[in-house]
């Protein structure tokens, strides 16, 4: 293992990214509970930056996000998977019995076509 060097990425997308991991993190606490682990690793993958959340809690019952959504509550489609829609990039969820995890994925624009 080696240590943690800097990722950049343009301080736009930073804000983004930090806000949608803590909206993973923020639905830990409530759902979960404020004392749960959670887990949070940053890769740099050279064309893309991936945030994954991960906690070891009961899981998203089958259905819940579909039913949030019906009922007007857009927390994860807006703050999780709309921020990362809006960078061009996928908020991907797995969810069962061994907990949730986030994978939130922002691929890195070449400086070149940066504008």
């Amino acid at each position: 293992m080696t240590p943690g060097v800097p990722v950049p990425l343009p301080a736009d997308q930073v804000a983004e990214v930090v806000a949608a991991a803590g909206a993973c993190l923020d639905n830990v606490a409530v759902h979960v509970g404020d004392d749960a682990p959670a887990w949070v690793l940053l890769e740099d993958l050279d064309d893309r930056v991936v945030v994954t959340v991960r906690d070891e809690g009961p899981g998203i019952p089958p259905g819940r996000l579909e039913e949030a959504a019906e009922a007007g509550r857009l927390g994860v489609t807006g703050s999780i998977r709309g921020r990362l829609a809006d960078l061009g990039g996928t908020a991907e969820l797995a969810t069962g019995s061994f907990g949730t995890e986030w994978e939130l994925t922002v691929p890195r624009v070449p400086e070149e076509a940066a504008p």
